[in-house]
């Protein structure tokens, strides 16, 4: 589903050339729940940018689902990122003063869905994040792990191939944070494609293979089922 093929990516300002991502490769299957994990400064929102389509590597090659992202216009890219791609932030990102229906059936404006079909897939997913009595409440009147599901909830209605996850539970509780860490893993299991990112070790063990990358590199990645099967 993705293959990231030597990808570097150099920022420059004035005179000074900082260099987030150094030659990185790898290919991430289609039902795979990988953490790529790091400590800060190490390159790893760098590269959740690139995998979100929302910036373009220096060189390199990235493909998702068979298509080479740097190749498609801006429009294009838009699509991807409403139909193919569900974004869970660390910030929630929600609008603050609308409920968590409205907030969930926001990417479905932008992707044209009728009316009727958005408000029957926004109840729908709030139902499956255990939200189903707090659809009318805004985001004020929710906890950040209530939020966190109402941000889980928008990034599903658009069925997309992949969900992002940037550090989904650095602003949460930790017990929250293990219920969130069931919710993807129980979307795993359904078959979706989840990619997170994440600096604690604890949150990374919930996936299924580690990418570890420091100083813009990957200098480890481990697949855990692999290791089971070794011991």
């Amino acid at each position: 589903m993705i293959q990231i093929k030597n990808v570097s990516k150099v920022y420059r300002n004035d005179t000074v050339e900082t260099k987030a991502l150094d030659d990185v490769a790898f290919e991430i299957k289609k039902g795979e729940f990988v953490a790529i994990m790091g400590p800060s400064g190490s390159g790893k929102s760098t590269l959740m940018h690139i995998l979100g389509a929302l910036d373009t590597p220096t060189s390199g090659t990235y493909i998702l689902d068979g298509e080479e992202v740097g190749k498609l216009s801006d429009d294009k890219l838009a699509e991807i990122r409403n139909k193919k791609i569900g974004f869970v932030f660390q910030a929630f990102n929600l609008l603050p003063r609308t409920t968590a229906m409205k907030n969930v059936m926001l990417p479905m404006v932008y992707g044209d869905v009728a009316k009727s079909e958005r408000e029957a897939r926004a109840k729908k997913y709030l139902e499956m994040v255990g939200l189903g009595d707090r659809m009318q409440h805004t985001s004020s009147q929710l906890s950040g792990g209530q939020m966190q599901r109402v941000a889980i909830a928008r990034s599903l209605v658009m069925d997309p191939a992949i969900i992002l996850a940037d550090e989904p539970t650095g602003n949460i509780a930790s017990n929250q944070a293990s219920e969130i860490m069931a919710i993807f893993q129980d979307l795993n299991e359904q078959g979706h494609t989840i990619i997170m990112i994440t600096h604690e070790p604890d949150i990374a063990e919930h996936a299924k293979r580690i990418i570890h990358i420091k100083d813009g590199k990957i200098v480890k990645d481990s697949d855990k089922h692999s290791q089971r099967r070794a011991k």
